[in-house]
């Protein structure tokens, strides 16, 4: 068994040894000092792009994965361990293999493979634990200067316009005691126009999603330039309204008027739980309250920026309650077709969430999963980029949990910026 020393070392030894090593060198890295806290063939899997695969990190070849395992998600113990994010273990030839997530924070980067000589004491799973979290930091402290992982995360070339977006793009999974944000995007390795974004700055969480016009590169430098200048503004300090006049003004100067974008720009205070956003020609956000019941969230749109056609911008509010959950999303995954040429629909996209949901699913699976339906609609060809974001509020700092039967007020008064 390991012991609280062997830990500590093993711990030191790792974090010490990880700042001048590369991505590639992590393999063997772990082993060797998990091997000494008694932790044996340690072993790293990271997931693909889509979270169909785990493919292992093996130090080798031109993606680091040369010669080593590929487990599907949906079929193996690993890809169990990687939708529930929870630990499980079983004995392999007189010992105990374990399988742990790999997280960075609550996004799933993969999942680690340890054996133990026996069933383990309270101190050695600590130890696998910790051994699990620092390899996520190591992850994602690689990873954006390693061509290897892009590769082994890949599988199958990527378009020009992909590697735009996956790269500009925060991570599809953040959460903290208030609030839950995940998001999904396909087709992962050909999207063109779609977009998503959030980042946090105090008790604001600022929301996007974009819908460029076309699925070509053209498509993806819009996005990306409405990203970057919204990201630019808020930055700055600037309000909503302020964001969506520069980033009209950004397209216009860019591409003039032969290029737009819709777009949900929204703001979310995390203490008291009140939704600012502004609808730039974009589907409506959609409210999930009690896990069942749902609304549109209305609120008079503006044209969609490039478009330059002198709509007034209206800044809505709507106040959410504890548990709340916010879909935002663009058309792709509403109206997928199948070979009948039924849509996906909005009302299948709801429910899915909400059953998945209920049936204790955690955002980012219930997106993965999400996805998969949508593709399989469509016969595993998507013709339109489909991206969607969802936005859990827990409540501020001393909220009380919102009662089970309460039901959803409609919109605020908007008020009118134009």
């Amino acid at each position: 068994m390991t012991s609280y020393e062997d830990r500590a070392r093993m711990l030191h030894a790792l974090l010490r040894a990880s700042h001048l090593s590369a991505f590639e060198e992590l393999p063997d890295l772990v082993a060797r000092h998990a091997g000494a806290a008694g932790l044996h063939e340690a072993r790293i899997h990271v997931a693909d792009i889509q979270e169909l695969m785990l493919r292992e990190v093996t130090g080798r070849g031109p993606d680091a994965g040369a010669g080593g395992q590929e487990l599907r998600v949906d079929a193996t113990l690993a890809g169990r361990v990687f939708r529930s994010a929870h630990h499980h273990s079983v004995p392999v030839n007189g010992r105990v293999q374990h399988w742990l997530p790999v997280l960075d924070g609550t996004e799933r980067l993969g999942a680690l493979r340890v054996e133990t000589d026996g069933e383990p004491d309270e101190t050695t799973r600590a130890a696998m634990d910790d051994l699990a979290s620092v390899v996520g930091l190591f992850l994602i402290s690689k990873r954006h200067h390693s061509d290897s992982y892009a590769r082994l995360t890949r599988v199958r070339p990527m378009s020009v316009s992909a590697e735009m977006q996956w790269t500009l793009m925060p991570p599809r999974t953040f959460a903290n005691k208030r609030v839950t944000i995940a998001a999904a995007m396909e087709p992962a390795y050909v999207t063109a126009g779609d977009a998503f974004d959030y980042a946090l700055a105090g008790d604001t969480a600022h929301l996007a999603v974009f819908d460029a016009m076309g699925h070509d590169t053209s498509a993806g430098l819009t996005a990306n330039l409405a990203m970057a200048t919204c990201r630019n503004q808020r930055r700055r300090g600037k309000s909503l309204i302020e964001a969506r006049d520069a980033i009209e003004a950004t397209l216009i100067e860019q591409f003039a008027r032969s290029r737009y974008t819709t777009a949900i720009l929204a703001d979310l205070d995390l203490e008291t739980g009140v939704l600012t956003w502004i609808n730039c020609g974009h589907h409506l956000p959609v409210l999930i309250r009690g896990r069942r019941w749902t609304t549109h969230l209305g609120c008079a749109p503006t044209h969609p920026m490039g478009t330059d056609l002198g709509l007034p911008a209206t800044l809505c509010r709507e106040q959410l309650e504890p548990g709340d959950q916010l879909l935002l999303y663009t058309d792709g995954i509403v109206e997928a077709q199948d070979t009948g040429g039924n849509e996906f629909g909005r009302e299948r996209f709801v429910d899915f969430v909400i059953r998945h949901q209920a049936d204790g699913l955690a955002a980012p699976e219930t997106l993965r999963r999400l996805v998969r339906a949508v593709l399989k609609h469509h016969d595993g060809r998507l013709t339109d980029d489909a991206t969607v974001l969802l936005c859990a509020w827990h409540g501020g700092t001393g909220t009380a949990p919102p009662l089970p039967d309460e039901g959803v007020s409609g919109p605020r008064s908007p008020v009118s910026a134009g």
